[in-house]
């Protein structure tokens, strides 16, 4: 059981990925988190409203799938099978947090003063997941993709536009990381 909980080396995650593309490509598909958004809003009826959600949103189900997957994996994971002994923050990392006014996750992956319920108490939190969701859903849109669908499915494919949205990302959170948070924090 302790190879499921503890957290799994780089490179047997990196090689899980790598086959999972490798088979996507063989079987002509296209992985990406931000498509399921489009077909979501097309069964819901969007297509009334936009061209863009005119489309035969059946052929995208097995992405669907994998959403639910995802999420069904991710609460199996925090709530069945997370040990926070085995998560280790960088000293420097946990350091400037504090010079935040944010607490060290304890053992966690995410802070509780960005990621626990109390956030949705605040209304400065609540206007920053909502400016922060615009944002991040405009640029998916903008970039054709998202971060999954560029970094992993675009670049396995060896996709130019991929890298430069790849590129972006990382600029985009490197400067939110040393200039826009200090200011929101």
């Amino acid at each position: 059981m302790d190879a499921i909980t503890q957290t799994w080396p780089w490179y047997v995650s990196g090689f899980i990925i790598g086959m999972v593309m490798l088979l996507l490509n063989y079987f002509g598909k296209v992985f990406g988190m931000s498509s399921n958004i489009r077909t979501l809003c097309t069964i819901a009826g969007a297509g009334k409203f936009s061209e863009f959600f005119r489309f035969d949103w059946k052929s995208q189900i097995w992405n669907l799938v994998v959403l639910a997957g995802a999420m069904l994996g991710g609460f199996v994971a925090v709530h069945y099978m997370s040990d926070p002994t085995n998560v280790d923050i960088n000293p420097q990392t946990i350091e400037q947090l504090a010079t935040l006014n944010i607490d060290a996750p304890n053992g966690k992956l995410a802070p509780e003063a960005l990621f626990g319920n109390e956030v949705f108490s605040s209304p400065k939190m609540l206007a920053i997941l909502l400016i922060g969701g615009i944002l991040i859903g405009f640029g998916s849109r903008y970039a054709g993709g998202c971060t999954s669908g560029h970094a992993i499915s675009g670049l396995s494919n060896l996709q130019l536009p991929s890298l430069k949205a790849v590129i972006g990302f990382f600029v985009g959170g490197l400067i939110m990381a040393h200039f826009l948070l200090p200011l929101i924090f």
